[in-house]
């Protein structure tokens, strides 16, 4: 018996769906399997700040809106703390940062409800614009897809943004800054999501 290394093959890899919203969000799909649906809950009901609502579609290489794609997005409160012990600081109970959400089966549409962050550390301690990170899965990606949505009505903070600054003025103001808009009351703001075109929105190699 010897103890050469054995070498072990890839497992071979497959893009997502078309059940991935029975294991992710079965509620959308109609089984009522808990009684608290896993990412619903971004912000909490004891959460300082603005509340807001973020709408959109996920368009794929044709503009078509996709109808089984699902969006993850984390986010830090309206300090700009996240709700991570790395922070160490604390926030309001009951609020999470991250949360879940498909697109509609019909219209493609997603949306969900949450408050505006802060702006947040980054990596050098330096301040960030107030923005939500998102990661997009869908039929034709094997890696799910990482993007950020900032805040038209953020101008300063956004014109120091270290991540924004990397990337050319008119394709970060048309794929990565949500147009906010004003609706019986409530602050919501447009953020489609392009995964091909010219247009294609800005993904992070994380």
């Amino acid at each position: 018996m010897t103890n050469a290394p054995r070498t072990l093959k890839e497992t071979p890899s497959q893009t997502a769906g078309p059940y991935l919203h029975i294991g992710l969000t079965p509620a959308a799909t109609g089984l009522e399997i808990s009684d608290r649906q896993l990412g619903t809950d971004i912000a909490g009901p004891h959460a300082n700040g603005t509340r807001i609502r973020i709408e959109g579609l996920i368009l794929d290489g044709t503009g078509t809106p996709m109808t089984d794609a699902l969006l993850e997005i984390w986010q830090a409160n309206g300090e700009g703390i996240y709700a991570h012990p790395d922070d160490g600081r604390p926030v309001e109970d009951g609020f999470r940062g991250w949360g879940r959400v498909t697109t509609d089966f019909e219209t493609g549409e997603w949306g969900f409800d949450t408050i505006k962050p802060g702006q947040s550390r980054g990596p050098d301690g330096g301040l960030q614009a107030p923005h939500i990170n998102a990661w997009v899965v869908a039929r034709g990606i094997n890696l799910g897809l990482h993007t950020r949505i900032y805040f038209d009505d953020e101008p300063q903070a956004n014109a120091t943004d270290p991540v924004l600054n990397l990337i050319e003025d008119e394709r970060r103001q048309k794929t990565l800054i949500a147009k906010r808009t004003d609706r019986a009351g409530q602050v919501v703001y447009r953020f489609d999501i392009r995964l091909q075109s010219e247009d294609e929105t800005v993904f992070f190699d994380i």
